[in-house]
């Protein structure tokens, strides 16, 4: 019956189905957050394809349990990083 095959007046048929249904005033803004979609995926699967890439080979080995950590700051700030200790339970049962 339908071949396969979709001609123009298929085309438009869809076309004014989808105007009547969403209303011209919309269309522009579903096309716009369409489009923001697309490139958020795309940015979004190239910088996955990367990390994979650039991932090493074997993970790094767990390291051993200190009895001290340095909690810092902020992030990449030395003169603020102090030594401290894990707190102890001071509850008794």
């Amino acid at each position: 019956m339908f071949g396969g095959k979709i001609g123009a007046p298929e085309i438009i048929l869809i076309l004014v189905v989808v105007i009547l249904l969403f209303g011209a005033k919309k269309l522009p803004d579903m096309a716009r957050s369409l489009g923001k979609s697309a490139r958020i995926l795309k940015s979004e699967a190239k910088a996955m394809k990367e990390d994979k890439s650039s991932a090493p080979a074997d993970p790094p080995a767990p390291e051993e349990p200190s009895a001290q950590r340095t909690i810092q700051a902020a992030p990449g700030d030395v003169t603020s990083s102090r030594p401290v200790a894990e707190p102890t339970d001071t509850t008794k049962r």
